[in-house]
C-alpha cells in the first residue's frame, strides 16, 4: 500500500479543516464573540490542534518521497483506506469546537455532534441552543455544508496530481459513477458539481432572506438544506419561523437538493436527450407525491384540526423533509396518526437520488430490486425467455443487479443487528425508539420517532450507545463499503 499517498491526501482534507475552522472563529469575532470567550478559545486550539496535524501528515510524506517518485500510485485500495480515516478523522477533528468551546460538553457528545454534522445526519445531542455561540452554529452548518457533496469531492475538484485516482476516489466517495462524466477529465465534472453546490447554495440563502429569515439563520439554513442536513439554529427547527413562504422554499431546494445533481447540470447545460434517462428523478417526484397525498389524506380524516391548509401545509414540508433524509421539522409528526408515521418510517429508508446529498438506500437501488423479483417471476413461468432488465434506456447486467441486491441485503441486515445491539446498550428504550435511532442514523436522516422524535434529542442516550450510532452514521453515508473494508484484515492481505 502507498502510505505517502495517503499521507499526503489527509494532510490536504486537514489542512482544509483548518481553513474551515478559520472562517468559523473569523466570523464569531465579526459577529461580536470576544477573543477571550470560550467558544473562540476552543476555536482557536482546535485550529492549531488541526493545522499541526495537516503539517506532520505533510512532512511524513515529503520526507518518505523526497523524489516524489510515488507520486501518481494510487490504487482502490489506497482509495478505500483515505475515504475511511477521512471520514473517521475529520468527524475527531470536528469535535473539537464543541469539546473545547463549551463548558458542559463531553468528548462524547462533541463526537457524535460533530458526526451527525460531516455526515449530514442532522441527529444532535443539544437540548439547549442558548450556550452555543455563533462561531459554533456556523461550524454545525458549514460541516454539514462539507460533508453534503463529499470532504473527499472537494480537495478531488482542486488536485490535479492524482491522475487516474481521482476516478477511483471519486466514484468510491459519490453515488455518481464515473461514466456521469465521460466527455472531460473527472476533476473538470467534480469541479461543475462544485459550482451547481455553490450556487445552488447561494440562491437559497437569497430566497430564505428574501422569504423573511435574517441573514444569519439565512445563511445557515441555506447550507443545510443543500446539504440535506437538517441542522437549525432554534430549537424548534422550521417551526420557530411559522412562515408557509420560508416553508415551501426549503421543500422546493430540498427537493432540488435531492434529484441527482448531474442530470440538472446537463439540463442546465442543454444536453441532448437528457429528459429520457431521468427515470429515477420521475419515480422520485412521484414517490414525493405520492406520499404527500397520502400522509395529507390520512391527518384529513384522522386529525380534528378544522384547518385543511394548515394540514397540507405540515404535510408537505415533513414529508419532503423526511424523504429527502433532511430532518428539519415544522410540527410534531409523533403526534401523527400511525399510518402516517409508518409512510415515514418507510420513506426513511427510501432517501432520495443517487448522486445527490441525500441519504438513505437511494431510489435506483429500490427500482433495481423491484425489477429484479418482477423478472424472476416472469422468468419462473417463462423460463426459456430472456429478459433484459433496463432503467430507461440503458441495459443493466446481471452482475450490477447482483451488487445492488447484496447491498439491500446488507444494508438491512447491518439495520437488524444494530437494533439488538443498541437494545443491549439501552434496556429503557422501547422498540420504536430502538429502531427508529439506528435507521435515522444509518441512513442518515437526523430525527426518529417517540423517545429521540422531532422535539427531543439524543443527549438521553449513554456513551457507547452514542459512539455506536456514530459508527452508523459514517457507514450509511459511506455506502458501508468504504468504512468496513478498514475493520476486515483478509481484504488487505488478498486484495491488489
Amino acid at each position: 500500500m502507498n502510505i505517502i499517498i495517503i499521507q499526503k491526501l489527509l494532510s490536504i482534507v486537514y489542512f482544509a479543516m483548518a481553513l474551515a475552522l478559520t472562517f468559523c472563529m473569523a466570523s464569531g469575532l465579526l459577529m461580536g464573540e470576544a477573543w477571550t470567550s470560550i467558544s473562540i478559545q476552543g476555536f482557536f486550539s482546535s485550529i492549531l490542534i488541526t493545522f499541526c496535524l495537516a503539517l506532520v501528515f505533510r512532512f511524513n510524506a515529503t520526507k518518505s518521497n523526497p523524489k516524489k517518485n510515488n507520486r501518481t500510485l494510487f490504487f482502490r485500495r489506497e482509495a478505500l483506506c483515505t475515504i475511511g480515516l477521512t471520514w473517521l478523522s475529520t468527524s475527531f477533528i470536528g469535535s473539537l469546537p464543541f469539546y473545547l468551546g463549551l463548558n458542559d460538553c463531553s468528548f462524547i457528545d462533541a463526537l457524535f455532534e460533530s458526526t451527525s454534522g460531516i455526515t449530514t445526519t442532522g441527529a444532535t445531542i443539544f437540548d439547549d441552543f442558548s450556550n452555543l455561540s455563533y462561531s459554533l452554529f456556523l461550524w454545525r452548518s458549514l460541516s454539514q455544508w462539507i460533508g453534503g457533496l463529499g470532504v473527499i469531492v472537494f480537495f478531488v475538484a482542486i488536485l490535479t496530481s492524482l491522475g487516474a485516482g481521482a476516478k477511483i476516489l471519486f466514484s468510491n466517495e459519490s453515488s455518481v459513477t464515473v461514466s456521469d462524466f465521460e466527455q472531460g477529465r473527472i476533476q473538470d465534472g467534480v469541479l461543475k458539481l462544485l459550482t451547481f453546490y455553490c450556487s445552488l447554495t447561494t440562491l437559497c440563502i437569497i430566497t430564505y432572506k428574501l422569504a423573511g429569515m435574517d441573514w444569519f439563520d439565512a445563511f445557515n439554513h441555506g447550507m443545510t438544506t443543500i446539504a440535506t442536513g437538517g441542522f437549525s439554529t432554534h430549537e424548534e427547527s422550521f417551526a420557530y419561523f411559522n412562515s408557509s413562504l420560508i416553508e415551501a422554499a426549503a421543500v422546493f431546494f430540498m427537493l432540488i437538493s435531492a434529484t441527482t445533481f448531474v442530470f440538472i447540470i446537463r439540463i442546465i447545460e442543454g444536453g441532448k436527450n437528457i429528459l429520457r434517462h431521468g427515470m429515477e428523478i420521475y419515480v422520485f417526484y412521484a414517490l414525493a407525491f405520492i406520499s404527500i397525498s397520502m400522509i395529507a389524506l390520512t391527518l384529513i380524516y384522522s386529525s380534528n384540526s378544522s384547518s385543511i391548509i394548515e394540514i397540507i401545509r405540515h404535510a408537505f414540508f415533513q414529508t419532503t423533509s423526511i424523504l429527502t433524509t433532511t430532518g428539519y421539522s415544522s410540527f410534531n409528526y409523533d403526534t401523527w396518526a400511525a399510518p402516517a408515521k409508518i409512510i415515514l418510517m418507510f420513506l426513511m429508508v427510501m432517501g432520495g437520488c443517487s448522486g445527490s446529498t441525500s441519504g438513505g438506500i437511494k431510489i435506483i437501488r429500490v427500482m433495481i430490486a423491484f425489477k429484479s423479483i418482477f423478472r424472476t417471476i416472469e422468468q419462473t413461468y417463462r423460463p426459456n425467455k430472456t429478459i433484459i432488465t433496463r432503467i430507461g434506456s440503458k441495459i443493466l447486467n446481471d452482475t450490477f443487479i447482483h451488487n445492488v441486491l447484496i447491498y439491500i441485503v446488507l444494508i438491512f441486515t447491518i439495520q437488524g443487528t444494530s437494533v439488538i445491539i443498541l437494545s443491549l446498550l439501552e434496556p429503557n428504550l422501547n422498540l420504536i425508539s430502538l429502531f427508529s435511532a439506528v435507521q435515522s442514523s444509518l441512513y442518515n436522516i437526523g430525527p426518529g420517532f417517540d423517545s429521540i422524535g422531532p422535539t427531543q434529542s439524543f443527549s438521553s442516550l449513554e456513551d457507547m450507545s452514542k459512539c455506536f450510532l456514530s459508527f452508523l452514521m459514517i457507514l450509511g453515508r459511506l455506502e458501508i463499503y468504504a468504512l468496513i473494508v478498514l475493520f476486515i484484515p483478509k481484504i488487505w492481505r488478498t486484495y491488489s
